[in-house]
């Protein structure tokens, strides 16, 4: 008997391309797609601010003259220093979700690892030496953490700016190196405070399925 499989329902497969900096989006922008599936904030922060945020948000405070030099130059015509990390940050997001507006845009919150939050301009001042960087103090649970919660805020600062007054509300969030559904409660709490709270005007947060707890968790990370 003759197989015939032209009845069968067609099923389509969402492509999302992956912009690593702004950058990229002017040069890929003509490809087809169905948005962006990740956009990392350190490149923007890395390439275009080079600014570790709480030096910002202690600029008076720091210590090592150099980087209060530095930091003072990049940072000119601001009295207030953290305006520098909110309007450039989301500047710079706003280049990617330009160029696929309105298709979704998902945006991953910060995840520098500790040694490469010291290499930021008076980062060396905020983070802590690890053997491992690489599994220790990085992604959701910084965000939460008294060492660096009022950076997160300069975070979210910066993606409220861009979704509410830049009217990119094709943006996603996306938060990275998540353990816990109870981790996963301390980020949204924080977020909320900071203006950025789920549901409302459409924003939508997810969590990077990059750790084992991610996967074996993922209906208890789904009902937060």
């Amino acid at each position: 008997e003759e197989l015939r499989i032209d009845h069968l329902p067609a099923t389509k497969t969402g492509v999302m391309s992956n912009l690593a900096n702004p950058s990229a989006a002017f040069r890929w922008w003509r490809l087809p797609s169905d948005g962006v599936g990740l956009a990392r904030m350190e490149f923007v922060i890395n390439n275009a601010l080079k600014v570790h945020p709480m030096a910002l948000v202690h600029f008076d405070s720091l210590k090592d003259e150099e980087a209060k030099a530095k930091i003072a130059y990049l940072t000119k015509g601001y009295d207030d220093k953290t305006a520098f990390f909110v309007e450039g940050l989301a500047r710079g997001l706003s280049q990617i979700a330009a160029v696929v507006y309105p298709k979704p845009v998902i945006v991953r919150m910060s995840d520098f690892k500790t040694n490469e939050y010291a290499a930021l301009l008076g980062g060396s001042a905020f983070e802590p030496d690890e053997e491992n960087p690489m599994i220790g103090f990085r992604g959701a649970s910084r965000y939460y953490s008294p060492r660096y919660a009022e950076g997160f805020a300069l975070e979210c600062r910066a993606i409220r700016r861009l979704r509410t007054e830049m009217g990119f509300d094709n943006v996603v969030v996306m938060i990275p190196f998540c353990r816990s559904p109870a981790e996963a409660d301390k980020v949204l709490a924080v977020m909320k405070e900071n203006g950025l709270e789920r549901g409302k005007d459409g924003l939508e947060v997810y969590v990077m399925a990059e750790i084992p707890a991610n996967v074996i968790l993922a209906e208890d990370f789904a009902s937060r």
